[in-house]
Formats: structure tokens, sequence, C-alpha cells
């Protein structure tokens, strides 16, 4: 017999763990109001004071070429292109000593799927980048870039993750992961890596005591059950490795080369399934407001939806760009909307710990 949503409300309120079953319910019956009061409430549970975290890093993206092609994507080019790009390593470290001017502690290295890339140019860059700023923290390498150099190696991931690590791979980004879903991936990104292989990926680099975060992208054909699938997937991982610091849920941006032609998703489903996230993912300590997307009004509201952090001021970001989004934001804008909020603004470390700068 269903459950009713009230019994699902209980259940909730008495701090009991919801199963798959009881997640499609509440996110096809339940009211944004009370999911995103009982949001908030577990926030609060896991993070007694008022704090909201942010961090200044930058994403920097080595290629744009990729072979993949994903049909979401606006941001990839054919290695023909007139703007196609692959950055040499001294590019890239040009662009970190900005960060580090700009009192950046992070970057978050990712690029295309690329096939003429050499691996020993992910390694040298590794390497060069902690000699040259051993301050920076290298989050880098989404699962489906670390199986694409698997397969293009010919390399076991264990293996890729493993020499990664040694010249200074420091945390994985949880990018890639779009839906858990095979139906929906193969409607949006047929040549991707697969579920079993995402989440592979991210086992084993849990085991490496790589750390990493995890994401989720909505807005294209998914169901209602499939984001439960997904969360439902992190959140096993999580009870067995304890390696994701943070869930960042955010929504598919229609624009650019991008070429899935749904419906923005309201504000309101948006802040719904960010709620439900926190309800649903007892076992991930932080999750993260997308202004990028959203803008920096919604993001304020998230943070009474169960949100703790409002991720980077972001010194550079191309990919969402691409398809057509423009907001914008610096550190003490950030923080003026997270005070506006009604919290205190905390600087904080790639890992999730608060800042000593």
């Amino acid at each position: 017999m269903e459950k009713g949503i009230e019994e699902i409300y209980q259940k909730i309120d008495k701090g009991e763990r919801l199963n798959y079953e009881e997640g499609v319910i509440l996110l096809k019956k339940g009211s944004i109001a009370e999911i995103g009061y009982r949001a908030q409430k577990i926030r609060f549970k896991l993070h007694p004071q008022k704090i909201v975290t942010y961090i200044v890093d930058r994403n920097i993206n080595y290629t744009n070429i990729c072979q993949t092609k994903c049909l979401f994507c606006a941001f990839y080019r054919n290695k023909n292109d007139s703007d196609a790009y692959t950055l040499s390593i001294e590019e890239v470290l040009k662009k970190i000593e900005e960060t580090v001017k700009l009192k950046g502690t992070g970057i978050l290295l990712q690029g295309g799927h690329n096939p003429k890339i050499p691996f020993s140019y992910y390694k040298e860059l590794l390497t060069v980048i902690r000699k040259r700023y051993p301050e920076i923290h290298i989050h880098a390498f989404s699962p489906p870039e670390i199986v694409f150099f698997s397969k293009t190696f010919k390399m076991p991931v264990l293996k890729v993750l493993k020499e990664l690590k040694e010249v200074g791979l420091m945390s994985l980004p949880g990018g890639g992961a779009e839906i858990l879903s095979e139906r929906t991936r193969k409607k949006i990104a047929p040549k991707k890596a697969k579920v079993e292989e995402w989440l592979d990926v991210m086992e084993k680099a849990h085991k490496l005591n790589i750390l990493s975060t995890a994401t989720m992208m909505f807005g294209t054909y998914e169901s209602n059950e499939e984001i439960v699938l997904h969360l439902d997937q992190i959140r096993k991982l999580q009870d067995r490795t304890q390696g994701f610091t943070a869930f960042i849920p955010w929504t598919y941006q229609k624009g650019g080369k991008a070429r899935i032609n749904s419906e923005k998703t309201s504000y309101s489903r948006y802040l719904k399934i960010l709620a439900f996230s926190r309800i649903y993912l007892d076992n991930i300590k932080n999750i993260q407001a997308s202004w990028l997307t959203q803008g920096l009004d919604i993001a304020s509201v998230a943070l009474h939806y169960g949100a703790n952090d409002v991720g980077s001021i972001m010194i550079e970001e191309n990919v969402v760009r691409e398809a057509g989004c423009t907001n914008r934001t610096n550190e003490k804008e950030l923080k003026e909307m997270i005070i506006d909020s009604g919290f205190i603004p905390q600087k904080r470390t790639t890992l999730y710990e608060i800042s000593k700068s």
C-alpha cells in the first residue's frame, strides 16, 4: 500500500531516511513549502550556525575540442572549428598566476575529450602546477574525463587515478553526472561515460582518498523517478565511501550550440529539487546553491531551502557562458547577497574547510 504524503513528512520529522519509493512520492506530491521547510531544518541540524560558505577559485578549461558532442553542451568544438583551442601549459600557468593575485585558493581544471592530447600533457601540467603553486588546490578531471583517459590511453581507471594523484591531483569535480539513468543519458549524451562508469570512477577515487563533489543537471528529458534514482545511487555510494564533500544540482541551460529544445526549468522546480536533495541526501553534509545558473536572487532564496554554500565567485567560467548564461558576480557582491539573506559569509577551501586566508 502506497504511503501518504503526511506519513512521509512525519518520517522526515523523526529524522528517518526515506527509501526510493517514498522519495518518488515526496517529489511528485509534496509541496514546495513543506519540502523547503523540512530541508531548512535539516540544514540547521547539520550546520547549526548561520554561516554560508563560498570559495574564490577559477574554472580553467584546457581544451574545448571534444569528440563526445553531448546534445546539451554549447561549449564543445570540432578540431577544425575556427574557435577550437587547446591551452599550452604556460597559458594555464598564466591563468593560475592571475588567480593567485586575486587571492584564489584553487582551480577547477576540466576540458573536452580531445584524442590528440597525450597523457604526458596532463601529468606534466599537474607536476608544474604543483611545483610552481604549491598553495593552489588542484580540483581536476570529472569522471567522464577519467573514463576517456582510461580508454584512450589503454590504462585501467585505477592506474589513471593513481598516476594523476602522484603528480598533483587533489580532488575530483562531480561533473559529467547529468542524470544517472541510462534512459536519459542515451538521449542527451550517448557517447559519454555510462552510469556505472561514472560511479566506478568516484568509488575508486574515494578509496584512494581523492575526495569529490557530486552533481546533477536536470531540466532535459528526465522523469521524477530518474531524479530520485540519481540521488539514490549517490547516497548508496556515499554510504560505502564517505568521499563526497558536497552535492550541487543545477538546471540545463538552453542556448548557444546546445541542441536540446526543452522548456526552461522554473525557479520553483529548481528550489523544490534542491530542497528535496537536502532531505534525501542525509549523508552528504553540504548542498550548494547555483547562482551561476539561477542568478543571485534565486540563490538567495535557495539559502532558505536547504543550501549552505554558494560555490565560487568563478574568476573564469566558460561552459555555461557558451549556453548564453550571463550571470556574474564578485566576492563583495556574493558576500552582500549572503548577508542580505540573513546569513554570515565565510570563505572556504575546495574541500569545504574554513579558509585561513
